[in-house]
């Protein structure tokens, strides 16, 4: 098989300025089905506004730190030949408090963990068998600038969290190329959605570009990752932060 004739998945995708959303709209515009994510009901807004641009798409609320939330959602929407793993960094807005690491409790600790890094591990781990015997498959993770390339004080479980997608695709996509799969990773740097603070939007207006990036930029980047056209980039990590330096920022 050399095309996608499957569901594109995309998680976290409930919010109607984020990233998540974004990347779905792009891959329908490419004319693909789209399933979307989110914890709450509003991911039904999304699908409406996805079916009034003609793209045919589904929803599903799910919480994908529930380790068999993954499996049923894939059996639900059946054949996933695309998979966006967005989900993670905050659930409606809401952000975990910042600490230092000695006084971080370990909860928020394991929760950023699981929140970024274990679902997409659980839903990559849901979709390979079936991207696999179709020998066909594209699995970008959504990571940051945080973690695999710079850092932010008193956030080290999101920044572990997210430098640990990038790890997790150097392992899996050796273990998956022979099938025709790709697992790549976009690195959002400053994006403005509804979820960016004031210090965020004064960090991005610093940068060398001046402003910062929007939720269609990245998904222009994930796109791409997804397209048959990226079936020689494997193991990537896209940056699009705006910077042609970054550095650690307290």
């Amino acid at each position: 098989m050399t095309t996608s004739d499957g569901w594109a998945l995309v998680t976290g995708a409930g919010s109607a300025t984020g990233i998540g959303f974004a990347i779905a709209a792009a891959l329908g515009a490419q004319g693909r089905r789209v399933a979307i994510t989110s914890t709450t009901d509003r991911i039904h807004e999304r699908v409406a506004e996805l079916e009034s641009r003609g793209i045919k798409a589904m929803g599903r609320v799910a919480d994908l730190m529930n380790p068999a939330a993954a499996g049923r959602l894939v059996a639900e929407i059946g054949e996933v030949d695309v998979l966006v793993n967005n989900a993670g960094m905050a659930v409606l807005g809401v952000f975990d408090a910042p600490a230092s690491l000695e006084d971080m409790p370990l909860e928020i600790w394991r929760r950023a963990l699981d929140r970024n890094l274990t679902t997409a591990f659980l839903m990559t781990g849901a979709v390979l068998a079936g991207m696999k015997a179709r020998r066909w498959g594209r699995i970008v993770h959504v990571a940051s600038t945080t973690g695999p390339i710079a850092g932010i004080a008193h956030d080290a479980g999101y920044a572990a969290a997210k430098a640990g997608l990038v790890g997790m695709m150097h392992s899996l996509c050796l273990e998956v190329a022979p099938f025709g799969i790709t697992v790549n990773s976009v690195a959002p740097g400053w994006i403005s959605t509804g979820s960016q603070t004031e210090s965020e939007s004064r960090a991005g207006r610093a940068s060398p570009s001046g402003r910062s990036g929007t939720a269609a930029e990245v998904a222009a980047a994930a796109a791409f990752l997804c397209s048959t056209g990226a079936s020689y980039v494997n193991g990537h990590l896209l940056v699009v932060g705006g910077n042609c330096v970054l550095e650690s920022r307290a």
